[in-house]
This record gives C-alpha cells, sequence and structure tokens, in this order.
C-alpha cells in the first residue's frame, strides 16, 4: 500500500505541475453494459482530485433506470455526488447490466453499501437538454467530450434546435471509443459493439459532427488489457470498492479485461503525454451493418483521426488505467 500510495503522490505532483487549466470534460456513457465504464468514470474522479479534469456533467445512453442510480453513487464514493447525470429516453440496451443492481445493494444495518441520493434514471433529466445547458454554460472551445457508449445522445443533440451550432461554438474535440480501424487476430471487418446498437445515429455523427473527432478503435482496448491481479489485491484499502465488486459481478476473474472506454478518457484529459500516437487526417464513414471505414484526406484537413499504439505505449497506457483506477478516493485515510 505504501508503494502505491507513493505512485499516486508521483502521479499528483506531475499533473498539478504541468496543467495550466483542467480540461472540462463531459462523460457519455452506456455504464452496465460492460466494466470498463466504471473504469472510465473512475479514472475521471481520480483525474479530477489532481487536477487534470472537471467533469461537468455525465449522460447515459443505457436506457435501464439503475444506471444513472450506479453512476451517481460511483461519484458519491469519490465525493462528488453533486455532478448532473442525464439519462437517454427511449433509447437501447434497456437490460439492467450485471453491476449497476449494486447501486440498491444495502450493508447489514440496512443503509445504502455505497450511498447516493439518485435511486433512479426516472428522476434524472433528459440527457440532451443537460447537454444543451452544460455547453451553453461553459466558455467557447473549451469542452471535451468523452463518448464511450452509443451515440444515440450526441446524434439526438444535432438534431436539437441550435445543438449543432452550439457543439461547434463550445466543443473543442470529442473523444470516441468505437469502430475498428486496425488488425486484430488477422480480423478488419469487428462490427462494435458501440456502433452497432444505434447504426443510423452513429452514421449521422461521423457525418455531421462539427469539432475534431479521435476514435479509439475496438483494438487500442483490446491489445490494454486491464490485469486481473489488480482486482485480487489492490482494492482491499476498503471493505467495498465499487470496481473490485463490479468487475467480479461482470465476470468473476481471473480475466484480463479490455481498456476500451478507459483509452478514450486517457486521451480526452492527457492528449499531449504521448501514450498514443495518431493516423493522419481524415474522415470516418459506418456502412449500414456498422463496419467503420477510415478514408485518409488527400488534403491533410480531416476532422477525424483514430488511436494508434506501439508495444511501448501500449505498456504505458496499462499502467496508466491501473493507476487511475485504483488511486484511493480523496475521503480515504490509509490506516497504520
Amino acid at each position: 500500500m505504501k508503494h502505491l500510495l507513493a505512485i499516486f503522490a508521483l502521479l499528483h505532483a506531475t499533473l498539478i505541475t504541468t496543467h495550466a487549466e483542467p480540461v472540462r470534460l463531459i462523460f457519455d456513457t452506456d455504464m452496465g453494459n460492460d466494466v470498463d465504464d466504471l473504469m472510465a468514470l473512475i479514472m475521471i474522479h481520480n483525474l479530477q482530485s489532481r487536477g487534470a479534469c472537471e467533469l461537468l456533467a455525465v449522460t447515459i445512453t443505457k436506457d435501464h433506470p439503475q444506471a444513472a442510480a450506479f453512476t451517481d453513487a460511483v461519484n458519491t464514493f469519490y465525493g462528488r455526488p453533486d455532478i448532473p447525470i442525464g439519462v437517454v429516453r427511449d433509447g437501447g440496451a434497456k437490460e439492467p447490466g450485471r453491476f449497476n443492481l449494486l447501486a440498491e445493494e444495502k450493508s447489514a444495518d440496512g443503509s445504502l453499501l455505497y450511498p447516493h441520493d439518485l435511486t433512479s434514471g426516472t428522476e434524472a433529466p433528459e440527457a440532451v437538454a443537460l447537454l444543451m445547458k452544460t455547453l451553453a454554460a461553459q466558455p467557447d472551445h473549451s469542452v471535451v467530450i468523452a463518448q464511450v457508449g452509443f451515440f444515440t445522445n450526441l446524434g439526438r443533440l444535432l438534431d436539437a434546435p441550435g445543438g449543432r451550432e452550439l457543439v461547434a461554438k463550445k466543443v473543442k474535440l470529442l473523444s470516441v471509443m468505437a469502430g475498428m480501424f486496425q488488425t486484430v487476430n488477422h480480423t478488419t471487418r469487428h462490427l462494435e459493439y458501440n456502433v452497432r446498437i444505434d447504426v443510423p445515429t452513429a452514421e449521422k455523427v461521423a457525418k455531421q459532427w462539427p469539432t475534431p473527432i479521435v476514435w479509439s478503435g475496438f483494438e487500442i482496448g483490446w491489445a490494454a488489457t486491464f490485469p486481473h491481479e489488480v482486482i485480487e489485491r489492490d482494492l482491499d484499502y476498503l471493505p467495498h470498492h465499487p470496481l473490485k465488486e463490479a468487475y467480479i459481478r461482470y465476470l468473476p476473474p481471473p480475466h484480463d479485461r479490455p481498456t476500451w472506454d478507459p483509452t478514450a478518457v486517457l486521451y480526452a484529459v492527457l492528449p499531449d503525454r504521448g501514450y498514443f500516437d495518431l493516423s493522419p487526417p481524415g474522415t470516418v464513414s459506418i456502412e449500414p451493418n456498422g463496419a467503420t471505414n477510415f478514408n485518409k484526406s488527400k488534403s491533410g484537413k480531416g476532422l477525424h483521426r483514430f488511436l494508434t499504439m506501439t508495444p511501448e505505449q501500449t505498456a504505458r497506457v496499462r499502467e496508466a488505467v491501473v493507476q487511475f483506477c485504483v488511486a484511493p478516493p480523496d475521503t480515504f485515510k490509509p490506516t497504520r
């Protein structure tokens, strides 16, 4: 534990000295469909604690009420219970998920295991309205959006009156976990989940989004898997930890989970740390079956790029994700 705390202190000192202003971040997630959404949210909280970002809002594309409740429980666990949460209406993936029910788990005394006050997504505002309100309050060209779920909320934002204009005015970058752009296991035509759940809206965003988009493809998170030993050994500084319990409920270890969503967050918040390289500029097109194609720009002025990694960068990304996931919340007081 002392070794881990020393690493966290070093990361904290580094980030504080190199970030003049935190990244203004909106997190759009399908929380509950995979545990990597939770990893990404935890990373955001620990990066915010180190001055690297400010989480302005969370919007959810999984259409089940427990998704918002669990998100609020995690935000509360990390000391930020008042972060606004917006939810999709009439969206995809309506099943409850394997770990969102942790929001309803209770201790022996009957209190919530993970305290929070948003008990259901039915009590949360609609996501597009929250996105409009949040963006309008920010300086021009200052907001980074990390989308790690479906494209539903952002596509509807483009369709809302004044929505596209607001995006063009306020958003600096969209960092997306979606698609596939490089070969994995001799396959180049993987139909990635976040795209195929809502293909028409994914196509809309790819064609109409007015700011730069960086795509973290399936192959990136697949390469930088999260070591299951971390779940088994490094989260026992509290009797109950949401990442450990969610990871086990999603799929009991030993298994190393791909870090798909955390890679999009890592680039969104720390784009200049050399964790990734970028493809040349171009455009991403989406086929009716959900396949993604990248077309390199002949003029060099395309708005889209995708992440690439060398083996050395892959090791660095894995270690960064681990450290930003296992760092204790600010409220944690180590015992001797």
